[in-house]
């Protein structure tokens, strides 16, 4: 999914003049015609931004699940989102993005694009998630998102190579890029909840089938029952030295447990009382 979105959010950087490609990728969207259409159609990035965003999207989804596993602070409805929830949380994030470079475009100065793109993090992070597990995922990229492009700005060749316009006040990019780093979080992270839900739903449905139908099948010994014939006496009874006693085995029943589906039904075999309950 990142790869998928990533060069359309990047586009939107580029268009409107955020940052700038030594050797853009352009093709249009929509049919419209480079140079002829609006330039909304058109997109414009690097061949290297799929898989790059691809990457980030599977390192943030999988630091959301595997942080979710031992934090205890989150809801079910947190650690659950709806589907309507994880396509608000990646809608929001496109806004942001879009927005980010709608201001850069028409003028706005640095610190107010940063205050503005750091209250919507805020707020987006506060309304879509609101986990210690969000939040520690949400700072990282937030970190780790600006740190990368340093590497990638100072390390590729001429024909891979991008800058942005104003490289603000880290000289390679203005702060307000964190804040929209950030909201990146949520966004992947309720996607790949929502997608941990569904395969663990469908594992869940297939064991569930599988129990369903092997319960339906009774057992090829004691017919379901549960109980068979007392392999020590006749009916609850035998004789010995000439004397007919009660079976103390079978407690004169004349059958005891199934031993055959006996773990079928995750019983304690040590729990003599509730086997004697089972058989009365």
């Amino acid at each position: 999914c990142g790869a998928a979105l990533g060069p359309f959010l990047d586009s939107y950087h580029s268009l409107f003049g955020v940052l700038t490609y030594n050797t853009p990728l352009v093709f249009p969207l929509l049919g419209s015609s480079i140079g002829t259409g609006p330039d909304l159609l058109t997109c414009v990035t690097s061949l290297w931004v799929p898989p790059l965003f691809g990457l980030a999207g599977f390192l943030i989804g999988w630091l959301y699940i595997l942080l979710d596993t031992v934090t205890s602070d989150a809801t079910q409805s947190q650690l659950h989102p709806t589907i309507p929830k994880v396509l608000v949380g990646i809608s929001y994030f496109t806004f942001q993005y879009w927005l980010s470079g709608i201001l850069f475009a028409h003028g706005l100065d640095r610190t107010s694009i940063l205050a503005i793109m750091s209250v919507l993090a805020a707020g987006g992070f506060y309304l879509l998630d609101g986990t210690i597990s969000g939040l520690i995922t949400s700072a990282a990229t937030a970190i780790g998102g600006p740190l990368i492009e340093v590497g990638l700005i100072s390390s590729l060749t001429d024909s891979w190579a991008y800058h942005y316009n104003d490289p603000g006040e880290t000289g390679f990019f203005p702060l307000w890029i964190i804040p929209v780093y950030f909201l990146g979080g949520p966004a992947n992270g309720n996607l790949a909840r929502g997608f941990w839900d569904a395969l663990s739903d469908k594992s869940d449905a297939r064991t569930f089938g599988m129990q369903v139908e092997m319960d339906q099948v009774p057992c090829s010994v004691c017919n379901g029952t549960r109980a068979v014939k007392c392999p020590n006496c006749d009916d609850g009874t035998y004789v010995t030295y000439g004397e007919r006693v009660v079976c103390k085995a079978c407690r004169g029943k004349g059958r005891v447990i199934c031993r055959e589906c006996f773990s079928k039904y995750d019983d304690d075999p040590s729990d003599i009382e509730n086997i004697r309950r089972i058989m009365d």
